[in-house]
């Protein structure tokens, strides 16, 4: 018997790949996945549960005694649908499917540090004696996580060049009310009250919304056309109104601010204080510490710089550090080591050594699992991979500006090296094209669009942040697709217009989804009969 050599044949010749729908909706492993409403029901149950008293008094059993559980027994459809474990788990799981995230691929949002974070670091916030401490334990039952407090808080001094910290804020904005809060006690110490915070152009767009917050005056500060603060019409604005002035360091059109220390002399000159915008610490850790350049306050992103998933609903964390001047206004509580033992500083042992904070930004002291994770990250680092993490992000935000700026506009690409992140603009994309465009066919290449107009001072901004954590291979799979999606678009490909073709939903009515979304689920049944 002789072996058959010829294989079976798995496309017959000539034939063409048809755009057949299918019974299911799906197209291979791209689920259609329909609402957990749809799936079940609500007169199903993926449980068994025991008869209610009520319900076994009814049928002869023994009866509640009057008003017992009279709060846990359903008198109407909670409208609710009932699913099976694997149903649930099923539905779940191809939901989760349909999610971007750091570990499918790089992720390129611009001013979000989306850097991949090592697993370790949420094991070690995971320990017990972290992860399942109560905020009112005693405090000789949590010296352990107190000592892990100080010593990140310890680590940010160093690595800032300040000399006090707040652990406390929760989020970056946070973090910014709390610096000007101290600000404002620094200057109401001193009987001098202000009313204006100025604000570059280039800063953040929580900058100017934090200011107001805290009941100041927001003015803007123009940009140059290398984009960065124009150093004069800062000093022209100077005066005794003015109570300081926040910026963005790397700014948000990812360069670094030369004058910063000029800024800071000025400012200071007429009695103001500089707040910095630390958000984009992740480009000049272990290379610059704010401190030198005559920052008074700045919050850090813990859930950017110091590895946590950004995002995502989790938990924030956003410590500011301060300078001798705003030291002593810095919020309750702290962690304060004395002799052997860590305490935790509030209202009642303050005393004189820390008389005029301004009080306390939240109930208890901060995040646990976010100062978990960043002393693990700091560690494992160590101080000479804290500065090699910002030399690789600013070397792969330049390999991408450079790489595609012979087809992309670079407004400020001859301004010399950027930071962290890259900008593009849309000028020069065919008629009728625009950044979402470019974002939308950046889905079909499988990767979640860059920061799309944003900074407000450069037309249809593109900002992309490609962290410290990319490889080589990485970077140039994103900028081949990018470069291909862009050409399209200068081309003027129609079909560009109407991508994602390949995602599980089409392009939506972004205006009308964001002033009119649709977030609750009705009954097509109950819906209709209301009509």
């Amino acid at each position: 018997m002789s072996m058959n050599r010829q294989g079976r044949v798995s496309r017959p010749e000539g034939e063409t790949e048809a755009n057949t729908a299918t019974f299911t909706g799906n197209r291979a492993l791209m689920l259609e996945e329909p609402l957990i409403f749809e799936i079940g029901d609500e007169e199903t149950t993926g449980v068994d549960l025991p008869c209610s008293p009520a319900k076994a008094g009814a049928q002869g059993g023994p009866r509640p005694s009057p008003g017992h559980m009279d709060g846990l027994l359903r008198t109407r459809p909670i409208g609710l649908p009932g699913l099976s474990e694997p149903e649930a788990v099923r539905h779940y799981t191809r939901l989760s499917r349909q999610n971007y995230a750091i570990d499918l691929g790089l992720f390129p949002l611009g001013s979000c540090t989306m850097k991949h974070n090592p697993r370790l670091n949420e094991k070690m916030a995971r320990l017990p004696g972290f992860a399942d401490i109560h905020p009112l334990q005693p405090q000789e039952t949590v010296q352990g996580a107190y000592a892990l407090i100080h010593l990140v808080a310890d680590w940010l001094c160093k690595l800032t060049g300040m000399p006090a910290v707040a652990m406390s804020p929760k989020a970056g904005a946070h973090g910014e009310l709390c610096g000007l809060l101290a600000i404002r006690s620094a200057l109401e110490a001193r009987g001098d009250a202000r009313s204006v915070i100025l604000v570059p152009e280039s800063a953040h767009g929580t900058n100017p919304a934090t200011a107001a917050f805290a009941g100041y005056a927001v003015e803007n500060i123009p940009a140059t056309p290398a984009g960065r603060v124009d150093f004069d019409a800062l000093v022209a604005r100077l005066g005794p109104d003015v109570a300081g002035v926040m910026i963005t360091n790397p700014n948000t059109c990812g360069l670094f601010e030369p004058d910063m220390k000029r800024i800071a002399d000025a400012v200071h000159g007429c009695g103001g204080f500089v707040y910095c915008d630390g958000a984009n610490f992740n480009a000049i850790v272990g290379r610059v510490r704010p401190g030198d350049l005559g920052v008074d306050a700045m919050h850090i992103n813990l859930h950017k710089t110091f590895s946590t998933p950004h995002g995502g609903g989790g938990p924030g964390s956003g410590p500011v550090v301060f300078s001798e001047a705003l030291a002593p206004f810095a919020p309750l509580p702290f962690v304060e080591k004395q002799g052997d033992h860590f305490h935790l500083v509030e209202e009642e042992t303050a005393d004189e050594h820390h008389a005029h904070s301004f009080g306390r930004m939240v109930a208890f002291h901060g995040q646990m699992g976010m100062f978990t994770r960043a002393a693990a990250y700091m560690l494992s680092h160590g101080a000479d991979g804290l500065r090699q993490v910002s030399e690789d992000a600013v070397l792969n935000a330049n390999y991408i500006l450079r790489s595609l700026e012979d087809v992309l506009d670079a407004p400020f690409g001859a301004s010399g090296p950027c930071m962290h992140e890259a900008l593009f603009s849309d000028d020069g994309l065919a008629d009728g094209f625009t950044t979402l465009d470019i974002a939308k066919g950046l889905i079909d290449e499988g990767y979640h669009p860059m920061t799309m107009y944003f900074p407000l001072v450069v037309h249809g901004a593109m900002l992309v942040e490609p962290t410290e954590t990319e490889s080589k291979a990485a970077l140039d799979q994103f900028i081949g697709a990018l470069r291909s999606v862009a050409e399209r678009a200068k081309a003027g490909d129609p079909a560009l217009k109407a991508a994602p073709h390949f995602a599980p939903r089409r392009r939506l009515d972004e205006t009308l989804a964001a002033r009119k979304p649709v977030l609750v689920w009705k009954d097509p049944e109950v819906a209709q009969a209301a009509e």
